[in-house]
C-alpha cells in the first residue's frame, strides 16, 4: 500500500471515530444499555417505611443445604414472629428502620449479567431449588405491606472488596447484578426481635429472695426438701434465715445474683397447650389441667404433687418485690442443641446430648399480695370537702381530705400491682421458656454460695 492510500485510510479511521463520539454526546442519543439505570431506586414506589407490615429474611445453611427463614409480622393487632410459635415481637421499629434501609438501595454499579458470576457475587437465590452450587448463596430480603403486597424483594450477597458497606446484590426475577451501597443491619436474631426484658424488675425493689432446693421422685411425686434458704433486705443489707454468727452475705455474689434476675433473658420459646394456659392465666381460680397438660409438664421437667403444688426437677425460686409482686421462677429440664432447635423447638431430632449447647427451661408465674401495703385505710363518711375550694375547708373537711389521700395512694398502689401481676401471668401463661445455663448457673445458687465467713476487723 503506498503512503498516500495509507494516509488516507488511517484519516478516515480517525474521522470515522470523531464522528461516533460526536453522535454519542448528542442529545437523546443511547448509552450502553447497563448505564442506563444507573443510580435508580430498586423499589421507586415503596417510599414510606412504615407500610411495612412484614419482614421476611431467607438464610441459606450451607451444612444442611436448606433455607432457614425468619419472618415478622403484624397480624391480629400484635407483632409476632411466626416461625417461633406466633411469639410476640417488639420489632416494629426494627422493621422500620429495615425498611427505610432497603427503600433507600440503589443500583450504584452494573457489575455483571452473566449467571456464571452469581456464586462468586454470592447472589444465588437462597430459595433456588434448580441451582447446583452449594456455595454463593444470598441473603434474601422480602417486605410485604397490608394484603401480601411486596414493597421490596431483593438478594443481598458479599460484600464488594475494597468498598465500605457496599454489596452485591440482585432482583430475584432478574439477571443483573449491581454492587449496591447497603446500610442495613438485617437481624435474624431471634432475641434481637423481642421484649428483652423479661420480667420487668428492678433489682433494687426486691426485698425478698427465696430459694427452695428440693428433688422430686418422679414416679411417686413426693418432695425431698434439702433446703429453704430466706433472704431479707433492711435498708441496703440481706441477711438470710439460719445464718450463723461468724456469717454473713457474700455481698458481690448477692448482687451478682440480683442482676441476673433484673436482666434475666431468653433464649427459646415453646407453646404451652392451650387449655393449660387458659388455666394459668386465671390463677386465682386455681389450675385444672388434663392428661395431656400433664404430660406437657413433664416433659419440660415440671410435676404436680399429691396436694396439687406445682414443683420443678431442679427446684425454684421467688422473688417479692415493692410492687406486691412474687415472681416464681422454677427450673425444669436440659434443652440442647443449638440454633432453631433451642429457640423454637424446631428440628427437635437433633436436639440431642451432641447439641452444641445446653440450656433450661423455666416455668414462670406471679402472684399479688395486697398485705404488702399493709391494711386498707379507713375512707372519709363525708366527702363534702371534694367540692369546696382549700381557702373554705374546716378542720373536719381537712381531716377528710387526709383520710382520702391516703386511701387513694393505698388504692393506687394496689391497683398498680395487681394490673402488673396479671399483665405478666397473661404473658407468662402461654409459655414455657428456655434460659441459658448461664443465667441458670447464676440463679441456681445455695446457702455455701451467697454466705461467707465474716471478715476480721482490722
Amino acid at each position: 500500500m503506498s503512503e498516500t492510500r495509507k494516509t488516507l485510510t488511517y484519516g478516515g479511521v480517525a474521522l470515522g471515530l470523531a464522528l461516533l463520539a460526536f453522535l454519542i454526546t448528542l442529545p437523546g442519543s443511547s448509552t450502553p444499555d447497563e448505564f442506563s439505570d444507573k443510580g435508580q431506586e430498586f423499589f421507586p414506589n415503596f417510599k414510606d417505611p412504615n407500610e411495612a407490615t412484614t419482614l421476611e429474611v431467607i438464610n441459606f445453611d450451607e451444612e444442611t443445604g436448606s433455607a432457614v427463614p425468619f419472618k415478622v409480622t403484624f397480624k391480629n393487632g400484635l407483632w409476632t414472629i411466626p416461625s417461633h410459635h406466633d411469639y410476640p415481637a417488639d420489632g416494629k421499629d426494627r422493621l422500620a428502620k429495615t425498611a427505610a434501609g432497603v427503600i433507600g438501595i440503589k443500583r450504584d454499579d452494573f457489575r455483571s449479567d452473566n449467571v456464571t458470576d452469581y456464586e462468586s457475587c454470592k447472589v444465588i437465590d437462597p430459595l433456588d431449588e434448580t441451582a447446583t452450587a452449594s456455595t454463593g448463596r444470598g441473603q434474601r430480603v422480602t417486605i410485604k405491606g397490608t394484603n401480601e403486597q411486596v414493597l421490596a424483594d431483593i438478594i443481598i450477597g458479599k460484600e464488594v472488596e475494597g468498598r465500605e458497606k457496599f454489596r452485591f446484590v440482585r432482583l430475584p426475577d432478574q439477571k443483573r447484578v449491581y454492587a449496591a451501597r447497603v446500610d442495613i443491619d438485617i437481624s435474624t436474631k431471634f432475641s434481637d426481635w423481642i421484649e428483652s426484658d423479661l420480667l420487668q424488675v428492678n433489682k433494687d425493689n426486691i426485698k425478698q429472695v427465696t430459694l427452695r432446693d428440693y428433688s422430686i421422685n418422679e414416679r411417686t411425686g413426693m418432695i425431698d426438701q434439702r433446703d429453704v434458704l430466706i433472704l431479707d433486705k433492711k435498708d441496703d443489707n440481706w441477711s438470710a434465715n439460719k445464718q450463723p454468727a461468724d456469717q454473713e452475705i457474700n455481698t458481690t455474689k448477692m448482687n451478682d445474683f440480683l442482676r441476673t434476675i433484673d436482666e434475666l433473658s431468653i433464649v427459646g420459646v415453646r407453646p404451652k397447650p392451650a387449655g393449660l394456659s387458659q388455666s394459668l392465666e386465671r390463677m386465682s381460680a386455681g389450675v385444672a389441667i388434663s392428661q395431656s397438660d400433664m404430660m406437657s409438664l413433664q416433659s419440660k421437667g415440671y410435676y404436680f404433687t399429691r396436694d396439687g403444688q406445682l414443683v420443678s426437677n431442679e427446684g425454684e425460686m421467688q422473688s417479692r418485690t415493692k410492687e406486691g409482686v412474687t415472681y416464681t421462677l422454677r427450673f425444669g429440664e436440659i434443652v440442647y442443641g443449638s440454633g432453631l432447635a433451642v429457640t423454637a423447638g424446631i428440628d427437635t431430632s437433633q436436639s440431642d446430648e451432641s447439641g452444641s449447647g445446653e440450656n433450661r427451661y423455666l416455668f414462670i408465674t406471679t402472684e399479688f399480695d395486697q398485705k404488702e401495703f399493709g391494711p386498707e385505710p379507713p375512707k372519709p363518711r363525708d366527702i363534702s370537702f371534694q367540692s369546696k375550694p382549700d381557702s373554705l375547708l374546716s378542720d373536719a373537711d381537712k381531716k377528710n381530705k387526709e383520710l382520702q389521700n391516703k386511701h387513694d395512694e393505698w388504692q393506687r398502689k394496689v391497683d398498680a400491682g395487681k394490673k402488673l401481676s396479671d399483665d405478666l401471668n397473661k404473658r407468662f401463661a402461654r409459655w414455657y421458656y428456655v434460659i441459658s445455663q448461664s443465667s441458670f448457673e447464676k440463679l441456681h445458687v445455695t446457702r455455701n454460695d451467697l454466705l461467707k465467713k465474716k471478715e476480721k476487723a482490722s
